[in-house]
């Protein structure tokens, strides 16, 4: 079969393609790999083109603590009329130096689905008379806040409660930790398809966490036992790199690190790192004897080359007086 049509080829980079066979071994030899587990990958052919999908493990290799969202787009927190000094960096879980009970009565926390008729207790009726003046505070989806007094939630509540609160590896956000920095080598997975590139993916990854920092300071990397690091650039495809370099990530693993804090390391370095100090000493003196060697040869080279013009310069400028 001729694969030099591009109908036979899977783009898996700039000006970089594999054939649609080849990479069909390579996907069978991953859901063996998978078999029975979430992990396995599904593909489909869509107007002649070939497209994976299914789920991708990434490590987190973060430095640098990284930011979560403060808002929620389904849930409010209503402050009292009196509370004019509230302000969004307010610690919601602090009940004593945070709010003095003789200018702040207690919070009202509602949901976006509460009746409009729920009253915080302790605002009596002048809470009634006096209209909201305050604009609405969004809360977050870790539940965070003030609870009312006297009102428990029913199971249902609770329930969708748990389903609205997001975690990374077990963190839930609030506010005392909105900022963090995810356990090392701890790994996720978001779903994608061999259709999208380096940054769809990273967008893809921060907006599951409700992660505030901008996908421009991240990178994804797939990093070898052996040490080598190499940088997915903006035209690759994060499932296609992964497929290629086999399903087994004792070998391999794609993470999520910094762009100013991580250095690509090729192979032929790589596979230096874990030899001890005397044995690199060696090989550093072999190769300075082997560039000896080399200098010595090229200077005799050149040498004799020098010498060789050089005579015929004499003879050129002899001929002339000999006639």
């Amino acid at each position: 079969m001729d694969y030099g049509g591009r109908k036979y080829l899977v783009p898996c980079g700039k000006d970089k393609y594999i054939s649609k066979n080849e990479l069909l071994l390579h996907l069978k030899t991953y859901n063996i790999y998978y078999e029975g587990q979430n992990l396995q990958l599904r593909h489909r052919e869509e107007e002649g083109e070939l497209i994976v999908e299914g789920l991708l493990n990434i490590s987190w290799g973060l430095r640098r603590p990284i930011r979560l969202q403060m808002q929620d787009d389904n849930q409010r927190i209503r402050p009292p009329p009196s509370s004019s000094s509230w302000h969004s960096g307010c610690n919601l879980g602090a009940h004593g130096p945070m709010l003095k009970p003789s200018t702040l009565p207690d919070i009202q926390v509602t949901d976006a689905e509460a009746t409009p008729n729920a009253e915080a207790p302790g605002s009596g009726a002048a809470a009634k008379s006096q209209p909201e003046e305050t604009p609405q505070l969004m809360r977050t989806r870790s539940d965070v806040g003030v609870r009312r007094r006297g009102s428990a939630r029913t199971p249902s509540e609770q329930r969708r409660i748990r389903r609205h609160r997001f975690s990374i590896n077990g963190h839930f956000y609030n506010h005392k930790t909105s900022v963090f920095t995810p356990a090392y080598g701890s790994v996720t997975n978001v779903r994608i398809n061999s259709t999208m590139t380096t940054p769809q993916v990273l967008k893809l990854l921060l907006n599951k966490f409700k992660i505030e920092n901008s996908a421009e300071e991240f990178a994804l990397y797939i990093v070898h036992t052996s040490g080598e690091k190499q940088k997915l650039r903006a035209s690759d495809y994060p499932l296609i790199a992964r497929i290629l370099q086999g399903p087994c990530e004792q070998v391999s693993k794609v993470f999520l690190m910094e762009k100013d804090q991580v250095e690509e390391v090729t192979y032929d370095v790589a596979q230096y790192i874990k030899f001890e100090m005397p044995v690199l000493r060696s090989f550093i003196q072999k190769l300075e004897e082997e560039e000896d060697r080399e200098v010595k040869k090229l200077m005799r080279k050149y040498s004799i080359l020098r010498l060789m013009i050089e005579q015929r310069l004499e003879e050129i400028s002899e001929g002339p007086t000999a006639m």
